[in-house]
């Protein structure tokens, strides 16, 4: 079986850097060479990653944060379904955020997110996220309105860089809790997106996925390019790095965080707890006891 093979830092944003997303690629060359290539590299990293959850379950120190962000149809979810598919559920606890709810509204604009946040021991999933504060709300200013926040703390030549230091403490302060941060931009083109809006009104049965707030947001489709662009810029880091990753080829774009996460995975310092000399005294008596118990 071919080791898939993926240069993950040609796609991450460094620390200090400009963000254009018009520079960035929509689409690479692949990876593989056939579907049936694709899914056996698929499937190869996805039994290393179950393997690895296992041992990350067991040590329970560190937690895992996989934040997905994009614009509608990027892939977001099917990147999830895919990648994540041979983990244990009971290691694993996926969230999606859609528009805040009035409980949230009540609340800053972290707090319905840190209550999600993984446990040790736990991968944790975020399809959106906080991120949505400085990328949506940014560009639909009528959304900031809802969050009732005093307006002397509303000043836009503040707010956002404001939010970004916020967003940065955070994560600094998760990373040296022990929480491994890895953020996922999966970058789409104009064209590509209006081909899977069209197939999603084809389809009957994903009609469902496709409305107004879609085509509205589309339309604002160059000002959201500008907002993520300062954002990725702005809060990436080497310990909560931003990945920005071709999404117009759904499968690349899942071999490429499948590698990402691989990668971040085995860099962790963590092993299955080494069995004290009181616990192999106790598994010698069970074990005795069980040969005998006939």
């Amino acid at each position: 079986m071919m080791k898939l093979d993926i240069k993950t830092g040609n796609f991450q944003v460094k620390t200090g850097s400009k963000v254009d997303l018009s520079l960035w690629p929509t689409e690479i060359d692949p990876f593989y060479t056939s579907k049936s290539h694709y899914l056996e590299l698929l499937e190869e990293s996805r039994q290393e990653i179950g393997a690895l959850q296992e041992v990350l379950y067991a040590h329970n120190h560190y937690a895992v944060l996989l934040i997905f962000q994009g614009m509608d149809s990027a892939g977001k979810g099917g990147a999830i379904k895919h990648v994540m598919s041979g983990i244990n559920p009971q290691g694993c606890q996926v969230f999606s955020f859609q528009q805040p709810n009035s409980e949230e509204l009540d609340h800053d604009f972290l707090w319905r997110t840190n209550k999600r946040l993984p446990e040790r021991g736990r991968i944790g999933i975020f399809d959106r996220s906080y991120y949505e504060e400085v990328a949506v709300v940014r560009v639909q200013p009528e959304l900031l309105t809802r969050q009732r926040i005093p307006e002397e703390f509303i000043d836009p030549d503040r707010l956002w860089q404001e939010r970004f230091t916020d967003i940065r403490n955070l994560e600094d302060y998760l990373h040296r809790n022990g929480t491994r941060i890895i953020k996922f931009f999966l970058h789409l083109s104009k064209e590509e997106q209006r081909k899977r809006f069209l197939a999603r009104i084809e389809d009957s049965e994903k009609n469902w996925k496709i409305g107004c707030a879609d085509v509205e947001a589309r339309k604002l489709w160059d000002a959201y390019e500008v907002a993520y662009g300062e954002c990725l810029a702005a809060t990436t880091s080497s310990d909560a790095p931003w990945y920005i990753v071709p999404a117009d080829d759904k499968r690349n774009t899942r071999l490429i965080v499948s590698s990402v996460l691989l990668e971040t995975m085995k860099s962790l310092k963590m092993d299955y707890p080494a069995p004290t000399d009181a616990h192999r005294e106790n598994l010698a008596r069970i074990l005795e006891y069980l040969k005998n118990d006939k």
